[in-house]
């Protein structure tokens, strides 16, 4: 579902940050409607087509339970135009984003309201949240949003060819991966990659630098608050390893395998067609092999993590669908109500979760037996409910630093870049240079 690649900054958010600020009564919350009041309550998401009807189905269940709210469920929505919606002064009552990166914009300038009242009010329990998901739905103590679903990131493997390689089980440290990969390559007569072990080409597919930096504990910023791209040596040995790996098939050689490669969200996906053994992928994949590549042998596995951070294993990434209450919302109250049923409610969280294969974003939620039957997609609820789930932190200016941290990387691994201590420090000049103008 979710898609996820480097996002740049919102500009239309970063515009609307400076011109309002958070919006509240003296107590701090709108009340919900009264039963007898009717209220008309819209919903903006960037859902479309199947998945809208998905959630046309959870929202059916609150109207069932407030059968005086009527629910406008609109697709086909997105950051921006919600940002000019508030604008104009015309915001809908609930937001649905797909976007975690935005959520400091989101908070700090007041498009999104705070939450925090209408929290403590009904004594909402944020412990039953992941920290990793609490972080991606707040900022510098502002709670704009809530989460709805999340993405969790693991290894996916296929067994047909770890048995012919004479591989048992997944591995897991870096370096296993890396000799597995080599095992797992098949070459044609002339040289050229016909099957890769593992794809280590950032940018490829799931090969992000955020989803990679969790299984390698590299921290985004230091105790000072600013980037430790250039302190922390985590960083140096995660593009080191990356470099050798695509030194290991010739750089020219991986190029023109993946440039043949089907795209990620297709039924041409390298993975399901055979043509890679292992790779790095959301549980929304198990959904895609379901539907396109049924008779696909394969288990799902934790991704593995650096050498020298073997607790780590069992964790992962993970990001998520975000909901909140814009700006001028005409029904912040009845707003809330829906908010806290679909970021908290069990059942509900259960069925958007089995209509969309996504992981469901509270703890309770994920002891749902029918998820948990499915071996490989229990793997992400174990990965997501595991203390080392990771994310990447939010920033004033959305996800800028991602793309100034990745578009080094892929630099770097393509050999644009030849000091990398030199240049990861650089980088991380720029990325406070650039927070400093964001924030």
């Amino acid at each position: 579902m979710r898609r996820i690649g480097v996002a740049a900054a919102c500009a239309a958010f970063a515009l609307l940050a400076s011109a309002c600020g958070p919006e509240t009564s003296s107590s701090g919350t709108a009340n919900a409607p009264s039963a007898d009041e009717k209220v008309s309550l819209s919903v903006w998401s960037k859902f479309s087509g199947r998945e809208l009807g998905v959630l046309q189905k959870v929202l059916d269940g609150f109207q069932a339970k407030h059968p005086n709210i009527t629910v406008k469920n609109q697709g086909s929505q997105d950051d921006d135009k919600v940002a000019q919606a508030i604008r104009g002064g015309n915001p809908p009552d609930v937001a649905i984003s797909f976007s975690t990166d935005n959520i400091g914009q989101f908070c700090s300038g007041g498009a999104w309201q705070d939450l925090k009242a209408y929290i403590s009010r009904d004594k909402v329990d944020l412990n039953q949240l992941p920290a990793a998901t609490r972080a991606y739905t707040e900022f510098k103590g502002t709670r704009c949003a809530m989460p709805l679903l999340a993405d969790v990131y693991g290894l996916y493997y296929n067994k047909a060819m770890f048995a012919k390689a004479g591989l048992s089980g997944p591995p897991k440290t870096m370096s296993e991966l890396f000799e597995y990969a080599k095992k797992l390559t098949v070459l044609n007569p002339d040289g050229s990659i016909k099957v890769a072990g593992f794809v280590p080409t950032i940018g490829f597919y799931a090969n992000h630098v955020q989803m990679w930096a969790s299984s390698w504990g590299a921290q985004w910023a230091g105790q000072d608050g600013k980037s430790a791209l250039g302190t922390d040596p985590q960083w140096q040995a995660m593009l080191e390893w990356a470099k050798k790996f695509t030194d290991f098939y010739g750089r020219d050689k991986l190029a023109k395998f993946t440039a043949g490669l089907g795209q990620e969200y297709s039924p041409d996906h390298a993975f399901e067609k055979g043509q890679i053994a292992m790779a790095m992928d959301g549980e929304f994949r198990t959904a895609f092999i379901e539907a396109e590549a049924p008779k696909l042998d394969y288990a799902t596995a934790p991704f593995p993590v650096a050498d020298n951070k073997p607790d780590l294993y069992g964790g992962g990434y993970t990001t998520g669908t975000i909901i909140g209450i814009p700006k001028g919302a005409k029904n912040a109250g009845a707003g809330w109500e829906l908010v806290k049923y679909l970021s908290t409610d069990p059942g509900a969280l259960q069925e958007l979760a089995h209509g969309l294969k996504n992981v469901p974003s509270t703890v309770p939620a994920l002891q749902d037996p029918t998820l948990q039957k499915d071996v490989h997609f229990k793997t992400f609820l174990d990965i997501f409910a595991n203390p080392n789930l990771a994310t990447n932190p939010a920033s004033a200016n959305g996800g800028a630093y991602l793309k100034s941290a990745e578009d080094f990387s892929i630099s770097y691994q393509s050999g644009g870049v030849t000091d990398l201590k030199a240049g990861l420090a650089k980088t991380g000049t720029q990325i406070d240079a650039d927070a400093q103008l964001g924030s």
